[in-house]
Order: C-alpha cells, then sequence, then structure tokens
C-alpha cells in the first residue's frame, strides 16, 4: 500500500501531484530531527537469539521467514507436501495434475486494477481455483477475496470502488512529527478488515485450507530486516480465540506503511516469556512473492510421485514502464521522485526473481501490469473516482481477456540486443 505525505499549503506548490508514499521521507526527516518529544508505550522487544524459536501460541506452523534458504527450504518442501496429502485424504481428495498459482502485488490505490483484472476475468468465465494465492500490502487485502473465487467478486469490487481515504487512514501529523509512532492512524483501515473478515469470511477461508489450497501474507518484521510469509488459512482453522484478530492483524501489517501507518505489534512466546515482534509493509522486503527462492516445486513432484502442470499468474498493480515527469531540483519533490523509482525498481527485480523460479521449475509465468495508456494521475491517496476508473480499466481488459505477459519486462529486448 502507499500513501502521499501531506504537507502544508505552502509546500504544495513544490510537490507535482502524485500518489505514492515517496514524499513520506522527506516528511520522516523532520520527525526524525524531533523524536523524543513525544512517548511511545515501551515495548518487550524479541531477543534476536530467540527469533527462529518465536510461537504465536497457535497449533501449526502459521508462519515462515520469507528467506530461508538450503536445508530449511528443503524441510518447507517436505511439509508442505504432507499437509497437502494429509489435507486431501482428509477430504477424500487427489492431488490435481494441474494447479494455478496467483501472486497479487502492492501499490496502494491502484491495487484497484488487480480488483478489477480479477473480476472481469470471472465475468469472461475463464478465471480458475487458485490453489496457491500470494499477497503484499494492498495485494494483501485482495488476495484473501481472490482466494474464495467468484463468490466475494462483490465485496472485492466494493472495496476498491467505494473506500475512500477516510476509509482507510485518520491524519495524525503533528503528532507523529513530534515523536509519534505514524503520520496517520490506521484505525479506519483496521475498522475496514474487521468488518469484512467476519466469522463466515475465516470459515470460508478455513474450508478451502482443508481442500489444500494455500493463502500467504507478506509482512516485513522490522527488527529482523526480514520478510515473513503467514499462512492465513491455518490461522483461520485455528480454535484459538486470538485467531481471528492474529488474521485481521496480518493484514494490517501487511498494509502499514513504515511511517504513515504504525508499526502493528504483534505478540508472540519464547523461552518460557510473551515478547511482541513489529511488522510493517511486506513491500519493505518484496513488492510480490511466490515462495521463498529457494522453495523447488519441482521436488514437490519427486515427493508427490506424480508431475504437476503449473500456471503462474502475477498481477503488479503499478506501472512496469518509465513515466516521464519533470521534476523540481527541491527536497520533497527529489526525494519523492526517487522513492517511487526506487519502489517500481524493486518490483521489477521481485517480477524477475519470480521469474528465474518458474524457469527453474518449469511453471508457465504470466504477467499482468496497469498499461501504460493509462495516464491518469490521483489528485489525492484513495481518490474514490481515480479507483473506480483504474477498477474499469481492469475489468474490462480482464473481461475481454487480459493479454498476459510471458516474461519480464525488458528481456525479450535485452536478449535480442545480445545476439
Amino acid at each position: 500500500m502507499a500513501i502521499q505525505f501531506c504537507v502544508p499549503p505552502a509546500l504544495r506548490s513544490a510537490l507535482p501531484v502524485r500518489r505514492r508514499l515517496a514524499s513520506v521521507a522527506a516528511g520522516l526527516c523532520v520527525a526524525l530531527a524531533l523524536a523524543g518529544c513525544a512517548s511511545l508505550a515501551p515495548r518487550d522487544a524479541l531477543p534476536e537469539q530467540l527469533a527462529d524459536s518465536a510461537s504465536l501460541g497457535l497449533s501449526g506452523p502459521v508462519r515462515l521467514w520469507g528467506d530461508v534458504a538450503g536445508e530449511k527450504a528443503n524441510a518447507i518442501v517436505r511439509t508442505a507436501v504432507t499437509q497437502m496429502r494429509q489435507d486431501l485424504a482428509a477430504n477424500g481428495r487427489r492431488s490435481k495434475p494441474a494447479a494455478n498459482y496467483l501472486a497479487i502485488s502492492g501499490g496502494g490505490e491502484d491495487g484497484a486494477f488487480g480488483a478489477g483484472l480479477l473480476v472481469g476475468w470471472s465475468e469472461r468465465g475463464t478465471r480458475p481455483d487458485f490453489d496457491l494465492v500470494t499477497g503484499v500490502s494492498a495485494g494483501a487485502l485482495i488476495a484473501p477475496f481472490a482466494f474464495l473465487g467468484r463468490a466475494r467478486d462483490a465485496e472485492l469490487s466494493q472495496v476498491f470502488t467505494h473506500i475512500k481515504q477516510r476509509d482507510i487512514l485518520k491524519m495524525n501529523i503533528v503528532e507523529g512529527l513530534l515523536g509519534g509512532p505514524a503520520l496517520a492512524d490506521s484505525a479506519p483501515l483496521a475498522s475496514l478488515l474487521e468488518f469484512y473478515i467476519d466469522d463466515e469470511f475465516l470459515r470460508d477461508i478455513a474450508r478451502e485450507r482443508d481442500k489444500g489450497r494455500i493463502l500467504l501474507i507478506g509482512t516485513t518484521n522490522l527488527d529482523a530486516q526480514r520478510p515473513v510469509l503467514w499462512d492465513m488459512g491455518l490461522i483461520a482453522k485455528s480454535r484459538d480465540p486470538r485467531a481471528p484478530a492474529l488474521f485481521r492483524r496480518v493484514l494490517l501489517a501487511s498494509a502499514s506503511i513504515p511511517g504513515v501507518f504504525p508499526p502493528v505489534r504483534i505478540q508472540v512466546e519464547a523461552d518460557g516469556r510473551s515478547y511482541d515482534e513489529i511488522h510493517v509493509d511486506g513491500g519493505v522486503t518484496q513488492q510480490v512473492f511466490l515462495a521463498p527462492a529457494a522453495f523447488a516445486f519441482r521436488d514437490m513432484d519427486r515427493l508427490l510421485g506424480r508431475a504437476v502442470t503449473r500456471r503462474l499468474y502475477v498481477i503488479r498493480n503499478g506501472k512496469v514502464t518509465p513515466e516521464w515527469d519533470a521534476i523540481d531540483e527541491k527536497v520533497l519533490p527529489v526525494a519523492q521522485r526517487s522513492i517511487l523509482t526506487l519502489t517500481k525498481n524493486q518490483s521489477i527485480g521481485d517480477i524477475y526473481r519470480i521469474y528465474l523460479m518458474t524457469r527453474r521449475d518449469n511453471i508457465d509465468f504470466n504477467l499482468a501490469t496497469i498499461p501504460a495508456s493509462f495516464t491518469d494521475k490521483a489528485p489525492e491517496p484513495f481518490d474514490q473516482q481515480y479507483m473506480q476508473k483504474l477498477y474499469q480499466v481492469g475489468y474490462e481488459l480482464g473481461r475481454k481477456g487480459y493479454p498476459w505477459a510471458k516474461e519480464p519486462p525488458g528481456l525479450t529486448a535485452r536478449r535480442e540486443a545480445s545476439r
């Protein structure tokens, strides 16, 4: 998710109208200078040596590091296959010969594109049920609805066409600049999640997890500087009374831009004591993901004893093409533009990483991005008219049959240039 830092009227002329978190950096410079003027509740931070052993107190491995490697990744493959067999056997099912995966990126109000694309794809009648759905930031807000399929399309559409800025955040700039946790309060977003992610919604997620389908949401553990992947189906299946709140807090954390929204504290247990971790936007470490890079889907085939045809669909809620904008040589617009550029290129790098995984494991790669022909700019974060227009662009592309790219941006041109 992304947000534009709200500046006083006197500074607005120095900022071109943009729609991302970029100018947050400039505001945070001021916040750092003033830090210490406001107090926060003390943390009982988890010690580094206990990071791998911390538990949520729920049954089952409900999360894993998103950057595991080596033998740990192999252990995850074996565990995933064992879980799949158990889930399928418990429901009298066999593993399917084909599997469809969906990975949804962040993008703030640009998430309207992915929402529209998925609903239009449903209307076309060719959208598959996804065996694995992953989401980060705005993509984390889309992913649970996409995971449940067409039955939840009306709600998905509503979220990205009816909400306004006040439904997502409440600005709290003064407190933030005086050393508070953030420049905005995410309580409105938390209330929105509580409204949509009710008991029935969680039962539906749990039911699909019983079929062997997996919903993964990415957050960033800020203490560890590492991505964390959460198995939301296992959380939904838990009978622990804390599970529904944890489910919603993970979604909130994944969408919490550092400095803009407060980090989300998640209570854990380790070595007989209670500690807390702080989690923020999953896009800080991964703009979009499929699985840990070391996780080998091809190894699952050997353990299953059969070959599975796999297809991956990646929805990048943003553009991957350069966007020209003459920038004033002033601190705020320069900082804003630089972070915009950094985020865009990070997302392209993540797409390349995923593409290499699909080549290694023989997975059919498909990529959707906001078309360069869409040139509207949001006058403010989460502008309703902007989101409605972008949603309609995605919807029409999905309904007519999106022309999925088979390679990451620029790869064909690079290959032809090297010949």
